[in-house]
Order: structure tokens, then C-alpha cells, then sequence
């Protein structure tokens, strides 16, 4: 347990990965979303913030929110969290899966073609991960049970990476 972290102290981790997702971040950031977070136990919110803006962080006593743009490596703010909360690109969904989080996805209405929804709606499908989008993000949050969440199979990226073609359209016969 990381030294900065307190004992029983709950907290969650946002991340947008290297794109830019304001409305997230800025949801995030809202004194209603963070007032059900702390009603939640959360005590601690890390906001990685990638290429976008920094946000105007509403304050709410009894909650810290901490940002940051980019690190080589967000596995560590993803096993020190409790509650992840991301945008919906398949290397932050799965390296979260991957580590056994719960995971509630956000997702981007503004994006066309958009993929990310068709990958969260599959994954929550499957009880991997709930998805919103943000303007319903304290509501899921108050009505997710994380609990229920089945764990994604380890030690398999062949299936997510199947299960990504499968999505896209892509076959599986090779191209001459």
C-alpha cells in the first residue's frame, strides 16, 4: 500500500488515456459527481487528464482530487484504485480487466462511428464493466453494484483481441 494512501481511504482513478475527453474530466470534477462519490467511501480521486485542458475541480470537503496529464505507466494508479473510471479505448479497458477492477466506462457521444459504445455495451454484456455517458455518471454510479462484475479471463489477449476484430468487422481469414 503506497505510503500517500491511508488506511481504509477509498479512491478512485480517471483516465482519459494520451486522448482528450473534456466533458469526462470536467463531469468528473463536478461537485454532484464527487459528493456521490464521497457518499460512496471515496476519499480520493486521481484524474489523469491526458492532452486535454486542466479542469475546474469543484471543491467538496471530505474528497481530494488529485490530476495529472501522462505517466509511461498508469498500472500503478490502476492497482492502488478501488473504482476506475475511464473512457472506453481497449488498452484502458483491458489493462483494467486485466487487473481485476472494477470499471464503470464513460462513454464519448461526440465521437462518430463510435466503436468505444459498441465495445462497452459487449463488455457490459457480459458483466465485465458498467458503462454511462456523462451526463448520467452520478446516477450510474449510485445504482452500480461493482460487486456483481464478473471477472475478465486472464491470460487470454488473443480472445480481446478476436473479440475486437469480431466487433470492427474484421475476419479472421488472412488478406492476399
Amino acid at each position: 500500500m503506497s505510503n500517500e494512501r491511508k488506511r481504509g481511504q477509498k479512491s478512485v482513478f480517471v483516465t482519459v488515456g494520451t486522448t482528450q475527453f473534456e466533458k469526462l474530466i470536467n463531469a468528473v470534477c463536478r461537485s454532484d459527481v464527487l459528493t456521490t462519490l464521497l457518499s460512496l467511501g471515496y476519499r480520493k480521486v486521481i484524474v489523469q487528464i491526458g492532452h486535454g485542458r486542466d479542469p475546474a475541480i469543484e471543491r467538496v470537503p471530505g474528497i481530494e482530487v488529485e490530476v495529472y496529464r501522462l505517466k509511461p505507466s498508469i498500472a500503478e494508479d490502476i492497482n492502488q484504485a478501488d473504482l476506475i473510471i475511464s473512457h472506453a479505448g481497449a488498452g484502458s479497458c483491458l489493462e483494467t480487466l486485466a487487473a481485476k477492477k472494477p470499471l464503470l466506462v464513460v462513454i464519448n457521444d461526440d465521437l462518430m462511428n463510435n466503436h468505444q459504445l459498441e465495445l462497452a455495451y459487449h463488455l457490459n454484456k457480459d458483466g465485465h464493466l458498467y458503462y454511462c455517458n456523462t451526463r448520467n455518471l452520478a446516477e450510474t454510479l449510485l445504482s452500480a453494484d461493482f460487486s456483481r462484475l464478473k471477472p475478465f479471463p486472464p491470460g487470454e489477449p488473443q480472445k480481446f483481441g478476436h473479440f475486437l476484430d469480431s466487433l470492427f468487422g474484421f475476419s479472421d481469414k488472412k488478406h492476399s
